[in-house]
């Protein structure tokens, strides 16, 4: 009989403190949320997906030739959103979504081409790290790298 339990017991737990993984719909989903609320300049939708100690940072190439890693205060981010679209029409398009998850982590890949004024400017990809809150999944790191002239477009 107590062995009987203790299988129940540890049954019930694994139920209760396990959780499903990031599938690849619900990372383009939430990465779509931020995209999306990023192009609108409505930093309330994309709040809504990123965690509140979330961090950023863009790798780079300078003119001459050095990688260069710059941090991103969200903050910053969050008004250059808000008011960017004021100065200027720019798109960028998310070319593929690659999904990783293992347990309350996860990890979205998104490759993207970048228009201004209708004109292709650069590529590169982004980089998601999400984490699994008491709430739902939320982007806790975004680094993206900008790659200029090498982006094959025509």
């Amino acid at each position: 009989m107590k062995s009987a339990l203790l299988l129940f017991s540890f049954f019930i737990c694994t139920i209760c403190f396990s959780q499903e993984s990031l599938s690849t719909a619900n990372g383009k989903i939430i990465v779509d949320i931020f995209m999306n609320g990023y192009k609108a300049g409505d930093t309330l939708k994309m709040k809504s997906v990123m965690h509140p100690n979330m961090t950023m940072q863009r790798a780079y190439l300078n003119k001459e030739q050095q990688n260069v890693l710059i941090y991103i205060k969200p903050s910053d981010f969050l008004k250059y959103a808000a008011t960017s679209g004021q100065n200027q029409e720019w798109d960028e398009k998310l070319t593929d979504y690659v999904v990783n998850s293992d347990g309350n982590v996860a990890h979205v890949w998104t490759s993207y081409e970048f228009y201004t004024d209708g004109k292709f400017s650069h590529c590169g990809a982004n980089s998601f790290t999400l984490i699994y809150t008491d709430e739902s999944w939320k982007i806790f790191n975004l680094i993206d790298s900008v790659r200029i002239g090498s982006c094959n477009k025509e």
